[in-house]
């Protein structure tokens, strides 16, 4: 009988839902951070794989979010987050001209004119950059 309980027990506890952890990401994309922060603070909290997904030649580091996670930035949806800190062993080099010694941000779901409004409300500088049709990149860098 204790055996049928427990079966039944692990039944119902793997039919229910992962738990889902949510992050918005609109305070460090006001660009008060470095590259290392912000991917660092990410990766302690379980947010993001901790390799990452794709290395542009420029450096920048593409990281996905783990299967859990749903990270929001400015109330858009977060498709990847990225960054850059040069020489910080956290992240891979590409073999171009780093963007910058340390660059961040998030790649959303929105139009650049929706995401542009959002950041201009929230008073954050980080840089709009249209990635694709609704995809759209928000980014800080520092020289």
């Amino acid at each position: 009988m204790n055996r049928l309980l427990a079966s039944v027990l692990l039944l119902a506890a793997a039919a229910l839902p992962l738990p889902s952890f949510a992050a918005e990401l609109d305070a460090p994309l006001t660009c008060n951070e470095s590259g290392h922060q912000f991917i660092a603070d990410l990766l302690e909290q379980q947010l993001i794989n901790p390799k990452p997904s794709h290395v542009e030649r420029n450096s920048i580091n593409a990281f996905s979010p783990t299967p859990n996670a749903n990270l929001t930035a400015f109330g858009f949806r977060v498709f990847a987050v990225v960054g850059f800190e040069k020489d910080d062993p956290l992240f891979r080099e590409g073999d171009g001209e780093p963007l910058a010694q340390s660059a961040y941000g998030a790649v959303v779901f929105g139009s650049e004119d929706k995401v542009k409004s959002a950041l201009k409300e929230a008073g954050s500088t980080a840089i709009v950059h249209h990635v694709a049709p609704l995809i759209t990149a928000i980014f800080c860098k520092r020289s």
